[in-house]
């Protein structure tokens, strides 16, 4: 099979992480990375002997897959050229700006027959998919996604940045339509909103509790969740999935005893997962673990949850 002819768009903090990626898999050939800094697509380019350009159009109709890793701003247009040529697109979150524009680029993929990923990183976090081992639906869930303050990614707010982590897989494991969304949020280091709660009631009775925060002094990524058989604990930032469920033994007359399994996970390389996901599905045209439509229905959710903050 012949490889894969790849470009990144954006070398920025995440962008050079990507290249490095295509660079390291034998199924692909990174042939440019392109930003409109010269001296910072140079840098990276240069480092993976792939070309350096200014102007991603030069390579519309010329490549198989891109990453698109630019500001959320720029989402739509871009991958709406490359979508058209042809090329297979893994698009950062979130997907587009506006959930019309998510609509289109979803529509565009189907009738180009190409595949559209949306880059939700978290589905690859090895605690995450070891849930897949868990058969019943949650009943509740609570998740903390707490971050110091960093510069970086200050273009969107907290939600659209962080709790739009946890809002797709919450979405994934429930399976079920929203019927109330509850949400309040504040402005303290930024223009946008840094710090944010949200309450999902589901149709199907599931209630999920979500905050997220880019003003915290500590870092913690945790996800914990209420089945009818187990308590699911994920830590995100450690690998650690920890289930807690009924044993068959009893601790008292009539009291099942409650028995703990940990499976701590090893330092994986969640980007490397998710690009060569992106790839494999290419090669044997399967759909990606988090299609546009995923990424629209995050999106669709983060955007109602900031309507009802501004509503507050």
């Amino acid at each position: 099979m012949s490889k894969l002819k790849c470009a990144v768009i954006g070398s920025g903090y995440l962008g050079k992480f990507h290249a490095e990626k295509y660079a390291d898999l034998d199924d692909c050939e990174l042939v440019a990375v392109v930003d409109i800094n010269e001296e910072a697509a140079k840098s990276v380019a240069d480092k993976y002997g792939a070309q350096a350009l200014t102007d991603y159009q030069v390579l519309l109709g010329k490549v198989d897959a891109v990453s698109i890793v630019v500001p959320t701003s720029l989402h739509y247009s871009i991958s709406k050229d490359f979508l058209q040529h042809g090329a297979h697109v893994l698009v950062e979150k979130p997907i587009t700006v506006t959930v019309e524009q998510a609509d289109e680029l979803i529509a565009l993929a189907k009738e180009k027959n190409v595949i559209l990923q949306v880059g939700h990183l978290e589905r690859f976090n090895p605690a995450v998919m070891g849930l897949e081992q868990v058969d019943d639906k949650p009943l509740f869930i609570e998740a903390h996604r707490l971050s110091p303050f960093n510069p970086r990614a200050n273009d969107v707010s907290v939600v659209l940045d962080l709790m739009i982590h946890d809002i797709d897989i919450i979405l994934a494991l429930v399976d079920s339509d929203i019927e109330r969304i509850d949400a309040s949020g504040t402005s303290v280091l930024t223009q946008g909103v840094d710090i944010a709660n949200a309450r999902l009631t589901f149709k199907n009775g599931c209630v999920a509790n979500v905050t997220a925060s880019r003003i915290s002094m500590k870092m913690e990524r945790k996800m914990r969740m209420f089945r009818p058989s187990a308590y699911v604990c994920v830590d995100f930032q450690n690998r650690v999935l920890t289930k807690h469920q009924t044993g068959k033994k009893e601790m008292f007359p009539g009291i099942p005893e409650i028995e703990t399994e940990e499976s701590v996970f090893e330092s994986g390389d969640a980007l490397r997962e998710e690009i060569k996901h992106f790839v494999r599905c290419i090669q044997i045209g399967e759909n990606p673990l988090v299609p546009g439509e995923a990424g629209r229905r995050a999106l669709e959710t983060a955007i109602a949850i900031t309507l009802m903050m501004n509503k507050g």
